[in-house]
């Protein structure tokens, strides 16, 4: 599990996407890889989901994860598909026992202290911040993490180019996670060609901020 966390702390940011057909998933895949970033977390928002990380996880260089996980039964079905970390947009408590049952690294959503403790309280050491914007953004996100020093957090949710470094620049920020470099549109289209470009300037920017 730390292995994945790992990696995460290295890469910095995770691109965050909505796929409708599994076969924009390796093209999308390669376009990551080509633009610096071999890391995507597919979120399970659409029927294509489940196919789509089955897809993408037959290439060894990237690291795959599942998003909007709200049931643990929908843990199982990512991790079959060859999912390497599970995502959830809130804090619950059968997700998270289910990720730990089958030694799977979780970052549920948190948006309060209280979620914080509920996270510590499960044996977590890393969550998502969700909505990230929305909840007051790189102030809201500082205030709540400074009484959790061992947390790390991954703020998700109205995350762009322009404050990516805002964020990865609070000292308990693990990754980010970001969609615009995957934009639905963008994908719908087939322009993976700016999906890399896009990705080869967020990771610009990451290093920037290291």
């Amino acid at each position: 599990m730390t292995s994945v966390l790992d990696r995460l702390a290295v890469l910095r940011l995770v691109p965050v996407v909505v796929l409708d057909r599994v076969a924009d998933a390796a093209p999308l895949g390669a376009a990551l890889k080509a633009g610096g970033l071999p890391c995507v977390e597919v979120t399970f928002r659409t029927p294509a989901a489940e196919a789509a990380i089955k897809e993408m996880s037959s290439d060894p260089n990237l690291l795959i994860g599942a998003g909007t996980v709200v049931r643990a039964e929908q843990v199982d079905a990512a991790l079959n598909a060859g999912a390497s970390f599970v995502v959830s947009p809130g804090f619950s408590l059968a997700v998270v026992r289910r990720c730990q049952e089958l030694g799977v690294p979780v970052l549920p959503g948190v948006a309060t202290p209280s979620e914080v403790m509920m996270a510590l309280d499960a044996g977590l050491d890393a969550v998502k911040f969700f909505p990230a914007e929305t909840n007051g953004g790189v102030p809201a996100l500082r205030a709540i993490a400074a009484p959790f020093a061992p947390m790390r957090f991954v703020p998700t949710g109205g995350v762009t180019a322009s404050n990516l470094p805002d964020y990865l620049a609070v000292p308990s920020v693990l990754a980010v996670g970001g969609s615009w470099m995957v934009a639905p549109k963008l994908v719908a289209a087939g322009y993976f060609d700016e999906v890399t470009r896009l990705t080869a300037e967020a990771v610009a920017l990451v290093r920037a901020v290291a």
